[in-house]
């Protein structure tokens, strides 16, 4: 899979952050994406044909392995990966848009294009709670799926056509329980950042707001 447009989105998005979402890309980049497509994708490329179970019964592994994981750990990282940074594209588009409304009127209509203020603070809050619910979503959706966030060394399994209980054995699960643990501690950090940036950009148009009353009530 090519993430090339996925980290030319990011570059593009980090010229219109504000500090805190500088270092929310650079963190997505460099320990999420990067460690995804090094390292967590390889672990998992042969995850289903290194499951194994003590029986040979026709249909018995698959409807285990399938039973176990009814969505691929990879595949969920990636598409968690692409939901939390395309809410990034609602600022890149206001943007976009601002520059071509300028060009329209062929005259400055703002002081920056890419300041974060009035509707563009707005569509910049509104990315940042939809990054933070995707976040919680998929954690969410990761802690379902998988009974908890933990690789067991064997499971159990008695489904049809399984003849009766069978043990079945998963590849790797203390590399795969590391590489977990990881990538659910990056996502909890970048929760973090987002609420913190999401704080700092309220409290700051907040206070921009009072000293503006303030200064009207002062003349």
């Amino acid at each position: 899979m090519s993430w090339g447009f996925l980290r030319d989105l990011l570059s593009g998005v980090n010229k219109y952050s504000t500090g805190v979402g500088r270092i929310w890309v650079a963190f997505v980049f460099m320990f999420r994406l990067l460690v995804y497509v090094a390292a967590a994708e390889n672990i998992w490329k042969y995850d289903h044909d290194e499951f194994e179970c003590n029986i040979k019964q026709p249909g018995c592994e698959n409807v285990c392995f399938d039973h176990f994981f009814p969505v691929s750990h990879t595949r969920l990282w990636a598409l968690q990966l692409i939901m939390v940074s395309t809410p990034s594209l609602l600022v890149v588009f206001h943007v976009a848009y601002r520059e071509n409304r300028e060009k329209h009127h062929n005259q400055k209509l703002y002081r920056n294009p890419g300041e974060i203020d009035g509707g563009l603070l707005c569509t910049y809050l509104i990315s940042l709670i939809l990054k933070i619910g995707f976040e919680i979503v998929f954690l969410v959706l990761f802690y379902k799926l998988y009974n908890g966030f933990k690789i067991p060394h064997l499971v159990k399994c008695d489904i049809r056509p399984c003849p009766n209980t069978v043990d079945c054995y998963i590849s790797k699960p203390t590399e795969k329980m590391i590489f977990l643990y990881f990538l659910v501690a990056t996502s909890c950090l970048c929760i973090i950042l987002n609420l913190s940036e999401l704080s700092y950009l309220i409290f700051k148009y907040s206070l921009k707001c009072y000293l503006k009353r303030y200064k009207k009530k002062q003349q």
